[in-house]
């Protein structure tokens, strides 16, 4: 029998759905306590590299970070997915991202840097990597995953924990965050010309994601000896690369604005 927790807010009654078997709770409570800990320790982890590579290189190549601990529905709904029993055993076990960290980078060299101190860090270790990045998803979906353990330190004894990491540049979470939201809001089942539309727009901004960390490594050449004009010849260069290769999207835009 499932064990079902009642939230009582004002004049509503929220029923909370957990996992829980019999007399389960306390060990669901322990684990929770495990990925929350992993998590705030994962966290510092990634606060300390950022701040000592800001005070070694004058660049920060971590733009935000955001974590979560996933929603006990998604959790049982992953572990029914994977055909096994709705134990917490089985949740440590099978479902990797229970604890998850999203990094936002700048550029996409950014991404395999933070990886790769990540990965040199000697308490964590790499369970698992897939990098969306080289081999892109078919719909277009690009990111760099880890699921790796980090140490949590209790008062008697050390438990490895899971935790995902997804590491991606702003332009890669701009159009993951919003084809999520399509996507959801036809239930997983979008139409052909949705998703040809989608990769489309994926296409696009892998382009500007390369084109603008080709810009960075220009920028980062200038000397005080270049002129200005070296720099409007970039940027031209730039908006001959992007008409050439996506001109029928301004386009259209333009007749758009044309026949308002």
């Amino acid at each position: 029998m499932i064990t079902l927790i009642k939230i009582y807010a004002e004049t509503e009654i929220l029923i909370m759905e957990l996992p829980l078997y019999y007399d389960e709770e306390t060990e669901w409570s322990k684990a929770m306590l495990l990925y929350t800990s992993a998590l705030k320790e994962f966290n510092t982890k990634l606060e300390i590299l950022s701040n000592e590579f800001k005070l070694a290189y004058k660049y920060n190549p971590i733009e935000h970070m955001s974590s979560r601990i996933k929603s006990p529905e998604s959790i049982a709904r992953k572990i029914r997915h994977k055909k096994k029993e709705l134990k917490i055993e089985n949740v440590i076990k099978y479902v990797n991202d229970v604890a998850g960290i999203r990094v936002i980078c700048s550029f996409s060299s950014d991404i395999y840097r933070i990886a790769d101190m990540i990965t040199k860090q000697n308490d964590v270790k790499v369970l698992k990597v897939k990098d969306y990045i080289m081999r892109p998803k078919p719909n277009g979906y690009m990111s760099y995953h880890m699921i790796v353990t980090v140490p949590v330190f209790l008062s008697n004894h050390v438990v490895p924990t899971k935790v995902e990491i997804q590491i991606r540049t702003i332009a890669m979470d701009f159009w993951a965050s919003l084809e999520h939201k399509i996507y959801y809001k036809f239930e997983g089942s979008a139409p052909a010309r949705i998703r040809t539309e989608l990769k489309r727009c994926a296409d696009i901004v892998n382009f500007l994601d390369q084109k603008m960390m080709s810009i960075n490594e220009e920028v980062q050449k200038y000397n005080k000896d270049n002129s200005w004009q070296d720099k409007e010849n970039l940027y031209e260069t730039f908006d001959a690369d992007i008409t050439e290769a996506y001109g029928h999207v301004f386009n259209d835009t333009e007749d758009i604005v044309a026949e308002s």
